[in-house]
């Protein structure tokens, strides 16, 4: 490990990242892998608090192969619940199994499942854990690494970044030929160059107040066995104008929050913390009885402002990992899939970092970022405006899970050009006909047509039984549902019966 000098540091880096979230550690860890010489800094100090973020079969994908083509062996067992069990069981998570959705006010449910039993199945972050230990692996593997730190003049040129600053009470002056920005929403970079921001076509703006809980009770299961243990989930309990999320950790650890309007977020003042969530409470019965007992074991936090977009993601010798770049919602866990493709973008860039057109690479690299934002964006906007409507909302989330599953598949059988871009957003009929149906869910007058518009498109898609009506919205996943739609991806039974048992599926 680079070691710092007495007195000021003074020294050349190829790469400087800013942030180590999980994110900032990963890419750091990954540019040292391919040769660079690294430092990752950060404000704050590990362990902290950070809200709960969940996984999905997709981004657990994009976590595998990472760990597979940077030999990050280490990293690699964080993709599945078994794996992480078994390799890091000291690090907090939760198990994930599926989205489960419950409309307030009425007996309405959408159950979809991400895994056919808890051995591959997706994960919660707990972050103050998983961060910890990502950013030990960082300096583990060679990465310099500094926290506490303050910069206090950044110089952007031709040839890369000056940062001049302080961890702790030691001076810095750094020079790096490219700084990648991992600090989050109106971040690092956001705030020293003042960027601007752009808006977020179609999605509304909302309002965030969340903490961390325990003694929080488990929903009890009446009738029927659903397709996995509800609460064993990322739970949303969906209501006009808003939701709130449940996610459980095995540390006994419960994070939770509402989203929701501004109108909403106004008439509950949400700014006020706590006694807006007990208000909230009162007026979800469900919760309020799950949540009697619970006792907020960190401070609420606030958040004025969720959804950001920023205007400028990359610049000559400078790059905003996505998730600086920015933000929509938590709902359907897009942020972590979104903040990995990036990763793995910008890891291919900086292969090639000699190239004579990295400018031109990088900004390829945030057109691609924007328009990744912006699809995620017309789907969460779409479910808002919809969410006074479960079976509207329903159809819409079909248009989301049709996409990844179809993806998740593809890539697994080695045909990722059969689903191109997040969300299937280039695929030429896929891209524009979604987009279409999530324009009109702004202005719909006819909620069973477009219902039925939406199977009709994603039939050629669908690799899940997705808008069967007799499962009456419980989607387990079932490896005779890929058998028969393997044709879709141009893929016979053994084809896919074999990806299915490489990747566990059968265990």
């Amino acid at each position: 490990m680079h070691g710092w000098r007495r007195g000021k540091l003074k020294r050349e880096y190829d790469l400087a990242v800013v942030g180590a979230g999980f994110g900032g550690s990963l890419m750091a860890m990954i540019a040292h892998q391919l040769g660079l010489s690294v430092i990752l800094l950060e404000r704050g100090k590990h362990p902290r608090m950070v809200i709960g973020e969940s996984t999905t079969p997709l981004s657990n994908l994009l976590l595998e192969r990472l760990s597979a083509t940077y030999d990050l062996p280490r990293i690699a067992p964080l993709a599945k619940w078994g794996s992480w069990q078994r390799a890091y069981p000291q690090i907090a998570c939760g198990l994930k199994r599926g989205f489960s959705f419950f409309h307030q006010g009425s007996a309405d449910q959408l159950l979809v499942a991400a895994s056919p039993h808890d051995d591959i199945a997706d994960t919660h972050w707990y972050r103050a854990d998983v961060d910890h230990f990502l950013v030990n692996e960082a300096q583990n593997l060679g990465v310099d690494y500094r926290d506490c730190t303050r910069i206090e003049t950044l110089d952007l040129g031709d040839e890369g970044a000056t940062i001049i600053g302080h961890a702790g009470e030691e001076p810095f002056d750094l020079h790096a030929r490219l700084l990648i920005d991992a600090t989050g929403p109106r971040g690092f970079l956001h705030r020293s160059l003042q960027l601007e921001e752009s808006p977020l076509p179609g999605l509304p703006a909302t309002e965030s107040l969340y903490s961390h809980f325990t003694g929080v009770a488990r929903t009890e299961s009446a009738g029927e066995c659903p397709p996995y243990p509800v609460d064993d989930a990322a739970v949303h309990h969906v209501f006009e104008g808003g939701w709130v999320w449940v996610l459980r950790f095995n540390n006994g650890v419960t994070s939770a929050g509402v989203a929701a309007i501004q109108s909403v977020a106004r008439d509950l003042m949400l700014s006020e913390g706590e006694p807006a969530w007990q208000r909230l409470l009162d007026r979800l019965p469900v919760l309020k009885s799950q949540f009697g007992t619970a006792v907020a074991c960190q401070p609420f936090r606030y958040m004025p402002q969720v959804s950001f977009r920023s205007r400028s993601i990359a610049g000559p010798r400078w790059a905003m990992l996505p998730s600086a770049a920015g933000f929509v919602d938590p709902l359907l866990s897009t942020g972590f899939p979104l903040t990995l493709i990036g990763i793995e973008r910008l890891a291919r860039i900086i292969q090639n970092r000699d190239s004579a057109d990295l400018g031109w690479q990088l900004q390829s690299y945030a057109q691609q970022t924007d328009c990744d934002l912006l699809a995620a964006s017309r789907l969460i906007g779409a479910l808002y405006a919809v969410m006074g409507d479960f079976n509207t909302f329903t159809a819409v989330s079909l248009l989301y899970f049709a996409a990844v599953s179809f993806a998740e598949t593809a890539q697994r059988l080695g045909r990722p050009e059969l689903a191109p871009g997040f969300l299937l957003r280039e695929h030429p009929t896929f891209g524009p006909a979604s987009r279409l149906l999530l324009e009109r869910a702004h202005r719909l007058n006819d909620t069973q047509g477009f219902a039925e518009e939406v199977v009709r498109l994603i039939e050629p898609f669908n690799v899940g039984g997705f808008g069967d009506p007799s499962r009456r919205n419980w989607y387990p996943v079932c490896a005779e549902d890929l058998l028969r739609a393997g044709y879709k991806l141009g893929a016979g039974r053994e084809e896919i019966s074999a990806m299915l048992e490489k990747s566990g599926f059968y265990a």
